[in-house]
């Protein structure tokens, strides 16, 4: 039985690659930061699966990462934490790159210590690419991070090439463009544009509240993706891969298609400018050439636009609906 360790696991992606992988026949090993309050929504199907076990670790503490490691020596590293909220990253930037970059470093240092023969995945961002150099965006585009978060990132990019070309270690990165699905955060647009006109529809609330509308993204199924994770550490030898369905859509699209999907057919009598929500610097357009992970892995995404905001606009309404 193959061992997997996923730091994250309680996330969206994090959990969507652990009932995976239990699919798959592994053992799954899931990183859990000990807090006063503890959120296993995301897992809790799958958290007494005899196959999958939490374990203790922050990604700040790199002992405990290490003696984790040590005890499990894991086939496979999936490092999915992060401090991932693009906005948060300008009001905790320091924060935000001891976990999403410097934390980076403590994992692979941890695994080259005690189970160098490990593969392990990163997951890199589209964000990294920021004002983008050329469209779309491919595996050799120059990056140019508009965020602190973009640029905690791709620190942790660079590190994980970095080790791999130092040490020799099967490391990878996944640069993932927008992937999302009822699981995400309800701070993130897309499930809080799915989750505001669900409660607009069902008389809760009157407006939806966004930033900028024009804003576009290259956005995807977090399903689909996973398995993506798994097939790049699959590999005879270790490269980075951009995933993207290759499409762009603006938060404006987003939101239409949400209200149809509701039934709501004004979208602009219930939107609501909020200026808060700008960001400081505004990455305006993503779209990602996946054709690498194509020809070689033969990975592409399955569900599409339409299919994802009618996923989550739908769940939204089943949840806001039981919660009545």
């Amino acid at each position: 039985m193959k061992k997997a360790f996923i730091t994250g696991v309680t996330g969206q992606d994090g959990s969507y690659l652990a009932e995976f992988l239990l699919e798959k026949g592994y053992k799954v090993y899931g990183m859990n930061r000990r807090s006063s309050t503890q959120n296993y929504s995301r897992i809790e199907h799958i958290i007494h699966n005899p196959n999958f076990e939490l374990v203790s670790g922050d990604l700040l503490d790199e002992h405990s990462i290490t003696n984790a490691l040590m005890i499990i020596q894991p086939d496979e590293i999936y490092n999915l934490a992060a401090q991932s909220f693009v906005h948060a990253s300008w009001t905790q930037p320091v924060l935000t790159g001891e976990f999403t970059g410097i934390g980076v470093t403590r994992m692979l240092e941890a695994m080259k210590a005690v189970c160098p023969k490990a593969r392990f995945y990163q997951a890199s961002s589209s964000e990294m690419f920021g004002k983008v150099q050329e469209v779309p965006q491919k595996e050799s585009t120059p990056f140019y991070p508009r965020s602190p978060y973009g640029v905690a990132k791709l620190y942790g990019h660079w590190i994980t090439v970095n080790y791999r070309e130092s040490y020799g270690l099967f490391t990878v990165s996944g640069i993932l463009f927008n992937h999302e699905s009822p699981r995400r955060g309800l701070e993130f647009v897309t499930r809080k544009i799915a989750n505001a006109v669900a409660r607009v529809k069902l008389g809760k609330q009157e407006k939806v509240r966004l930033g900028n509308l024009e804003a576009k993204r290259d956005w995807g199924y977090a399903k689909d993706y996973v398995e993506m994770m798994w097939l790049m550490l699959q590999q005879q030898t270790p490269e980075d891969f951009v995933i993207a369905t290759g499409e762009t859509h603006s938060v404006r699209e987003f939101l239409v298609e949400s209200c149809n999907v509701a039934g709501i057919e004004d979208w602009e009598a219930i939107f609501e400018h909020d200026p808060s929500m700008d960001r400081p610097a505004e990455v305006d357009l993503l779209i990602g050439d996946s054709s690498k992970a194509k020809k070689i892995l033969g990975w592409e995404p399955k569900t599409t636009f339409k299919e994802l905001v009618k996923i989550m606009v739908e769940a939204e309404l089943k949840s806001e609906t039981n919660k009545s």
